[in-house]
Order: structure tokens, then C-alpha cells, then sequence
């Protein structure tokens, strides 16, 4: 049997007491500090900010944008007013206006958000640019809240970028309305879009002319340049391989109203062809 030395027993076995309480009383100390932390909490300061930071949008969209303003931080049990001042490159009065107080925006008492409502005009020129506006909070009252977060030149939330881009004339959202019989048809959810002002695509132009399915089939047509339109022949998915479809149009420079007149021909079974003429209006909305 191998000699145990005693003092070496008796060093090494205090040595790793002295090693094992180490420990323990690191570990005593992180748990303190965790502890800590967890039960630490954020006393501000709270502050407002834009909730986005930039939206995109065409200038034929009609309806007004919503820029929205956040408290971050508990509701107060009274309005927070916020200053704000605008720049950019689109024009007050031809390519927006602001509904409301300009410059000033509230946070109701007991509430979380106010809102900036701007309302875009639809000058189209067929001259593709984007024109920008930005919006930049100045000051808050109460006094108790800040502008953005942190401390750099432009807080985060100080600053939001609304960018606006040119459209075709004819680009926009319509309400369509056909005329079948005694019967009045009306759609409110049209598109017209186009990428070189020329040749426009329309969306959901199928007013109760024929079962779709609920599906929103499109048509192309050309502007002539002189306020006419044309169809071209052309082919649909939700029709017969067939059957064709083509006609003419109008634009009406002071109302914008856009005229259609769908000339839909079917193949019988005959080998003859029946042509169904049916007039269409879309108004903008």
C-alpha cells in the first residue's frame, strides 16, 4: 500500500477548501448582481417620436396619409403638443397640403399616439420624378418628455421622410361603373398603372360582365395622345382561347373621367363570331 504523506494531505486538502469557497462566494456575487439587474427599471427620460421612419407613396393615391406620432412612455392624464417643422422639395398647395394644424400635432390625454394627416394632389404631367417631405419634431410640451431618443445631432424618431412620386395621367385608383340592361354596376376598388405613360393596365375593370370568380382580371390599354384611347386585341385567362377582346376610349381632361367601350368577341360554335359592345366609366376617387 502506497504512504500517504500527511502534510501533503493536509496542504492540498486546504488549498482546495480555500478554492471551493472562492467560488462559492464568486457565485454569490454574481447572484447579487443579476439580482440587481433584474429588479432595476427604466426611469426615463420617455420621450415622442415618429413611429416610421419613411412611407412611400404615388401621388394619385387618394386618400389622406396618416403620419403617426408615439409617446414612449405611460399615458399621461394630459395632451402632449408636439412642434414640428417641414422641408423637402414638394410644394405646399400643388403636390400636398396638410389637414389640420400645420406644425402641430396632439397626443390626446390618456392616450399613446397623435396623428399627422397629409393629403396628396394629383398633378400628373407624365413626368416620372419623386418629390420628398420631411418632418422634424422641434419640441414637446410637457417639459417632462424629450424629442427622440438618445443624444447624437438627429435623435432617433426626430425625423420622418415622406417620399411622393410623380404618376401617369391616367394612373390612380377608380370607380367603375357598367350599365347591363336595367341593371346599374358599380366597382370601387379599379387600378390604373403605368410605367411609361403610354400603354396603362387596368385592374378589376370585370363590372358583372362576366363569372370571374372573384378573380380581378386586367386589360391593357393605349393613350392616342389626344385625350382618345385604344384597346388592342387581346386574350384573357378567364376567358375562352378564343375569345377576344378590344374596343375604344376617351379621357376627359376636366373631370379625369376615363370611358371605355369593351367590344368582346366570341367564337360560336358555329365558326361565327358574335360581338358584344359593353360602355364602361371609371371616375377617380
Amino acid at each position: 500500500m502506497k504512504h500517504i504523506d500527511k502534510q501533503h494531505f493536509s496542504f492540498s486538502s486546504g488549498r482546495w477548501l480555500l478554492v471551493l469557497l472562492t467560488v462559492t462566494l464568486a457565485g454569490w456575487g454574481i447572484s447579487g448582481c443579476e439580482k440587481q439587474d433584474l429588479d432595476k427599471t427604466f426611469d426615463g427620460p420617455y420621450f415622442v417620436r415618429f413611429t416610421d421612419t419613411t412611407l412611400t407613396y404615388k401621388e394619385s393615391y387618394s386618400k389622406p396619409i396618416t403620419i403617426q406620432v408615439h409617446n414612449v412612455g405611460p399615458q399621461l392624464t394630459e395632451a402632449i403638443t408636439i412642434n414640428y417643422t417641414v422641408s423637402g422639395t414638394a410644394r405646399e398647395g400643388k403636390d400636398y397640403t396638410i389637414v389640420g394644424t400645420k406644425g402641430k400635432v396632439v397626443i390626446p390625454a390618456n392616450k399613446s399616439t397623435g396623428t399627422i394627416s397629409v393629403k396628396l394632389i394629383n398633378n400628373a404631367n407624365n413626368i416620372l420624378e419623386s418629390h420628398s417631405l420631411n418632418f422634424t419634431l422641434t419640441s414637446v410640451s410637457p417639459a417632462s418628455l424629450q424629442v427622440g431618443f438618445g443624444k447624437g445631432e438627429v435623435p432617433i424618431g426626430k425625423v420622418f421622410k415622406l417620399i411622393i412620386q410623380d404618376d401617369c395621367l391616367f394612373g390612380g385608383s377608380y370607380t367603375g361603373t357598367s350599365r347591363l340592361g336595367n341593371q346599374n354596376y358599380t366597382v370601387s376598388d379599379a387600378e390604373i398603372t403605368s410605367t411609361d405613360c403610354k400603354t396603362y393596365t387596368l385592374k378589376n375593370w370585370n363590372i358583372a360582365l362576366l363569372d370571374f370568380n372573384a378573380i380581378k382580371p386586367t386589360l391593357t390599354f393605349v393613350d392616342n395622345g389626344d385625350n382618345s384611347l385604344t384597346i388592342p386585341s387581346q386574350t384573357n385567362t378567364e376567358l375562352s382561347s378564343t375569345d377576344r377582346i378590344s374596343g375604344t376610349g376617351a379621357w376627359n381632361p376636366i373631370d379625369r373621367k376615363i370611358t371605355l367601350n369593351l367590344q368582346l368577341t366570341v367564337r360560336q360554335t358555329n365558326g361565327r363570331d358574335t360581338t358584344l359592345t359593353f360602355p364602361q366609366t371609371y371616375t377617380p376617387q
